[in-house]
């Protein structure tokens, strides 16, 4: 079974960094393709923040270009998401997404974790 585990959210101050981690495990997994990090605000819709492809071509939210950097590490099956120069519009449950093919399936299938709380703080 396919799982994406989010760890590294946490409390910060305004103007301060946060680095959260995404790891995918699941005995079946034979590829993944695009990951990416979502985030949803009290009272918004969630929303892309930044993706990544296998082959390292990104792409970011208007609102974090400069601030944010996604990375990703094929051998772990892991991504990640720096986030510097934080500010309280930041401040959201963080989710990662990845797009997963496994074994015996003919497409691969989006997949998401549980999210972690980012809260900066003014």
């Amino acid at each position: 079974q396919v799982q994406l585990v989010e760890s590294g959210g946490g409390l910060v101050q305004a103007g301060g960094s946060l680095r959260v981690s995404c790891v995918v495990s699941g005995g079946s997994i034979f590829s993944i393709n695009a990951m990416a990090w979502y985030r949803q605000a009290p009272g918004k819709q969630r929303e892309l923040v930044a993706s990544i492809t296998s082959g390292g071509s990104t792409i970011y939210a208007d609102s974090v270009k400069g601030r944010f950097t996604i990375s990703r590490d094929n051998a772990k099956n892991a991504v990640y998401l720096q986030m510097n120069s934080l500010n309280s519009e930041d401040t959201a449950v963080y989710y990662c997404n990845a797009e997963i093919l496994t074994v015996g399936r003919p497409y691969g299938m989006d997949y998401w974790g549980k999210g972690t709380l980012v809260t900066v703080s003014s």
